[in-house]
């Protein structure tokens, strides 16, 4: 544990704040073909007759136009609206519902487990009545962002999923992090906020008066470069495995 030297002045939070990807949930890789496979399994018209690889194909040129700007700017792009373009655009017809598609599609492409000893972290605060909810930079829906959460960590009491598709903005930007407090009814220094992004999660609390720990796993994460997620200047916590916010917890308490 490491990162902070003013831990007489830190307080118990009344709430906790986390990241999804590589905090909560850990997903191993992006496989975009398996999960476009799995979705034109599901085709019903396809009157150009093309193949899963042309239809991944195309989708993945036109995120990779679409990511750039999108981080560039802040912005989200929501999974529905690409979605829609992609199967319209190619005249694909799919015997499913737009949340129906973007699930398969996710957990087919991507599917997740949580993070060593996140369930005891919950369980943790849980008992001791601190607050929580979730802020993630993440094109797919809310609804279905909120459905993994709460398959892989049904225990949870997460009283908002804040998905950065439903609400314009991307973390750092502060609106998202000002909103969770808005949820909450908090102050920013009655919050901490934990993650694995130095830029988005860390520098983007801090910025806003809510105090940041940073969660830094040994797993491997496919889309953070370690050479971009160097130690911030500002004030936080840094951890590497989940028990040490529960010691952190349990000395404040004491």
């Amino acid at each position: 544990m490491s990162g902070y030297k003013n831990i007489e002045k830190l307080t118990l939070p009344k709430m906790i704040i986390f990241d999804y990807g590589h905090t909560l949930i850990y997903e191993q890789g992006f496989d975009g073909m398996k999960g476009t496979q799995a979705v034109m399994a599901h085709a019903i018209k396809n009157p150009r007759n093309l193949s899963v690889s042309e239809v991944n194909e195309f989708s993945r040129k036109l995120y990779r136009d679409l990511i750039g700007f999108s981080k560039e700017h802040e912005i989200e792009i929501h999974n529905l609206k690409y979605q829609n373009l992609v199967y319209e655009y190619l005249e694909i017809e799919l015997a499913l519902t737009p949340k129906e598609t973007e699930k398969i599609y996710w957990d087919n492409a991507a599917p997740g487990i949580i993070m060593p000893y996140i369930d005891e972290v919950i369980t943790y605060i849980n008992e001791r009545g601190i607050r929580s909810g979730v802020i993630s930079n993440i094109s797919f829906s809310g609804d279905t962002l909120a459905e993994r959460i709460n398959r892989l960590i049904p225990h949870n009491k997460f009283e908002f999923i804040i998905a950065s598709s439903e609400y314009v903005y991307r973390k750092p930007n502060r609106l998202l992090f000002e909103l969770a407090l808005i949820k909450a009814g908090l102050k920013p220094q009655e919050v901490w906020f934990c993650g694995d992004n130095i830029k988005a999660d860390i520098i983007g609390a801090s910025k806003v008066g809510i105090f940041p720990v940073w969660y830094e796993s040994s797993l491997e994460c496919f889309y953070l470069s370690k050479a971009d997620n160097t130690a911030p200047d500002c004030d936080h916590l840094h951890i590497t495995d989940w028990r040490e916010l529960i010691q952190m917890l349990k000395q404040l308490e004491a």
